[in-house]
């Protein structure tokens, strides 16, 4: 389980490049209203290796594959309360 599951970015078919990967996730955690400094730290540990340690750390704090989510209710409300993020 990722630690924003609400935030949820597919990274399947789109720009494989390690920058776009980083800005798409960073900017869904701003539109998730992710706190600054969370933001930071991931931005941090997302960069400290290389391109397979960024894939890693952006599944454990996002959701990166939301379409394991479409069988379930057409609602963007869930059991958890959030409204489920998309980018």
């Amino acid at each position: 389980m990722c630690k924003y599951p609400q935030i949820e970015v597919e990274l399947v078919g789109q720009d494989g490049n390690a920058f776009s990967v980083l800005g798409r996730v960073t900017q869904a955690m701003q539109r998730g209203r992710i706190p600054k400094e969370e933001i930071e730290k991931f931005t941090k540990e997302a960069t400290s290796g290389d391109y397979n340690e960024l894939l890693n750390t952006c599944m454990e704090w996002v959701n990166c594959d939301p379409s394991e989510d479409e069988d379930e209710d057409e609602d963007d409300d869930d059991e958890d309360g959030y409204d489920h993020l998309q980018v």
